[in-house]
């Protein structure tokens, strides 16, 4: 009788055993899901600048199982798109994908890290990121409102903008109401034009309504689907003021440091995904709409090496007065301009001329 007791008791705390082992492992496994609503500061709509952190959503919920998954909102449904940092920061929602230079107003240094006038071409940024010593910089200032920034896609330049009468000199935008942003609001600002910040889904109109007389905002794929093409018929080249265009995954600091060292791999495992398919598409659909231009009576032009060059002088007087007013913008700015010099080297001496 003792010993069926005795099997008893061991069967029964096995039992239990097994059974708190199944408690515990599956409340692991619902502590360690991921469900994030990801706002996004433009529309999913819009072929590389709006549709890459969708696609990465995709990609993180398949190398997870669907363990992490992420919810992407479009912009304004949650958070307007110039708020998106501070919302992160102050756990409003969780995540985010965003254009830094959007946050100018309260992190001076913010545009360094979205896009900087005749900066670096996108793969020269990425490296510069990665490898140069932007991740950290970026940390360091973003870690102080609280959002982990984490390079998430990259694209090409954007046209130099949509003007409705032709632009040969720096004296023709004195007085031009054009919509910019960014540095090269600044830039234009200096020059005399009356600079705004219109959002993209507002532009169309505006041209339309002569409440400005250019704009730009991207890529010729995108300003083509917004309808530039339509009012303003000369397209200017090449994007003096963002060689390259930045979109960060920002995750609450506090959120960020909570997620497991795993997750927090496939997240930027994921990302850095992202920026080579932003990269690639942006690259692959640009030449077939400047191509279709004149069929739409739209005149592609380069603006005179002169007046980029006035362009660069003025550009620099900026970027100096910046760097003068704000710590963190010098830091950023200086580190920028080092490895442009190291890599100025290799671009000159490593590929062919442009022109070849």
């Amino acid at each position: 009788m003792r010993l069926l007791q005795s099997v008893s008791a061991v069967v029964v705390a096995a039992a239990l055993a097994a059974a708190g082992l199944v408690a515990v492992s599956t409340a692991a496994e619902a502590q360690s899901r991921v469900r994030w609503r990801v706002p996004i500061a433009f529309p999913s709509s819009l072929p590389a600048l709006g549709d890459n952190m969708p696609w990465v959503a995709e990609q993180i919920g398949i190398a997870s199982g669907n363990r992490i998954q992420l919810r992407v909102i479009e912009p304004g449904e949650m958070v307007p798109a110039l708020e998106l940092s501070e919302a992160v920061g102050q756990r409003q929602v969780v995540a985010g994908y965003n254009w830094l230079g959007y946050d100018q107003g309260r992190i001076p240094s913010s545009p360094l890290l979205s896009a900087v006038p005749f900066g670096m071409e996108p793969w020269e940024y990425t490296a510069w990121w990665y490898y140069g010593g932007g991740a950290d910089l970026a940390r360091g200032i973003y870690g102080k409102i609280n959002v982990e920034p984490i390079l998430c896609g990259v694209i090409g330049p954007e046209t130099a903008g949509w003007f409705k009468t032709q632009i040969t000199g720096l004296d023709d935008l004195n007085g031009l109401k054009i919509r910019f942003a960014g540095l090269g609001g600044s830039v234009l600002q200096e020059l005399g034009a009356s600079v705004s910040l219109i959002a993209g889904g507002e532009i169309f109109q505006a041209l339309e309504r002569g409440v400005i007389d250019a704009s730009e905002f991207s890529l010729p794929v995108v300003d083509q689907r917004l309808g530039f093409d339509q009012i303003a018929k000369f397209n200017y080249f090449p994007g003096w003021h963002q060689t390259f265009t930045a979109f960060h995954l920002i995750v609450n600091k506090d959120e960020w440091n909570g997620l497991s060292d795993a997750d927090r791999g496939l997240f930027n495992l994921a990302c850095q995904a992202g920026v080579t398919n932003n990269i690639a598409k942006s690259e692959a659909l640009q030449g077939p709409v400047i191509a279709g231009f004149p069929d739409k009576g739209v005149t592609p032009t380069r603006l005179p090496l002169e007046v980029l060059r006035q362009l660069e002088t003025v550009t620099k007087q900026v970027l100096d007065a910046k760097a003068a007013e704000d710590e963190d913008f010098a830091e950023v700015y200086a580190s920028q301009q080092e490895f442009k010099e190291h890599y100025q080297l290799w671009k000159e001496f490593g590929y062919l001329p442009r022109d070849f």
